[in-house]
C-alpha cells in the first residue's frame, strides 16, 4: 500500500480536530480561569513545537563514502568515492616506486597519501607526473621542484619540495578537473593540456593524452 500526503493531511487534520473539541471542553466544563487556561494552551504548543524541531538521526557511514584522517599531521581528508575510477583507488606504494625515477624516485608514499587526501586515484596523479617530467628528469622537476606543469602568474611554479608540487596538483586535478565532470583521461587532457595551445609550440600535448593513459595503465596492472 502506497500512503500518499493526501493521507498525511488528512491524520493531521483529524488530530488537531481532536485536540481542538479537547481544549473546547475544558474551557466550558472547568472552572480554569482564563489565565491558567492560557497558559495550558501556551505549555501544549511550546511542547509540539520542541518535537518538531527533534531532528532525526542518521548514521553518519554511508557505503563507498569514507572520510579518513591522517593521525600524523591531523589533516581532514575529502570523501572517498571508489565507484569514479580516477577517484581514490588503494595502491601499494611500492608498486608506484618501482618505476619511479629522478626527482620522483621514492615519492610512491606521497603520491598515495595525496590521492587519498583529495579522493583522486593515486595512480592518475602518478602518471601524470611521469609524463609531465620525463620520469623525473625534466628541467622543472630538478631546477623548481614542478612536477605537473604548474604554471603561475610568473610561468612555472616553484615549489620547496617534490611532496608540495604533488600535493598542489592532486588538489587542482580533484577540484578543477574531475570536480567539474571530467571523468577520463580524453577530457582531462583536453583542459589540461590543450592541442594548439600558445604555450605549446613544439606540440607536445599533442601526445599528452596517449602518455598519460600509458602510463596509468601500467601501474593498473
Amino acid at each position: 500500500m502506497i500512503i500518499g500526503d493526501d493521507w498525511f493531511m488528512k491524520a493531521m487534520l483529524v488530530d488537531t480536530l481532536k485536540r481542538t473539541e479537547k481544549l473546547r471542553s475544558q474551557l466550558m466544563t472547568t472552572t480554569t480561569d482564563e489565565s491558567t487556561l492560557f497558559a495550558t494552551m501556551l505549555n501544549q504548543l511550546l511542547k509540539e513545537k520542541v518535537q518538531s524541531t527533534v531532528q532525526p538521526q542518521f548514521n553518519s557511514f554511508e557505503p563507498n563514502l569514507v572520510t579518513a584522517m591522517n593521525p600524523a599531521i591531523g589533516e581532514q581528508y575529502m570523501p572517498i568515492n571508489t565507484e569514479e575510477p580516477l577517484r581514490f583507488q588503494s595502491i601499494n606504494p611500492e608498486k608506484l616506486n618501482q618505476v619511479l625515477a629522478g626527482k620522483l624516485t621514492g615519492m610512491g608514499e606521497v603520491f598515495v597519501r595525496a590521492g587519498q587526501k583529495y579522493n583522486i586515484n593515486p595512480a592518475l596523479i602518478t602518471a601524470i607526473a611521469q609524463h609531465e617530467t620525463g620520469n623525473g628528469k625534466s628541467r622543472a622537476a630538478i631546477e623548481k621542484n614542478n612536477i605537473a606543469g604548474m604554471m603561475g602568474v610568473n610561468g612555472l611554479k616553484s615549489y620547496t619540495s617534490i611532496e608540495d608540487s604533488i600535493m598542489d596538483m592532486a588538489r587542482n586535478l580533484s577540484k578543477n578537473y574531475l570536480g567539474s565532470g571530467l571523468s577520463n583521461i580524453t577530457k582531462i587532457g583536453a583542459k589540461y593540456a590543450p592541442i594548439g595551445a600558445d604555450n605549446d609550440p613544439t606540440g607536445l600535448n599533442n601526445h599528452w593524452v596517449i602518455g598519460v593513459s600509458k602510463h596509468f595503465d601500467q601501474l593498473r596492472v
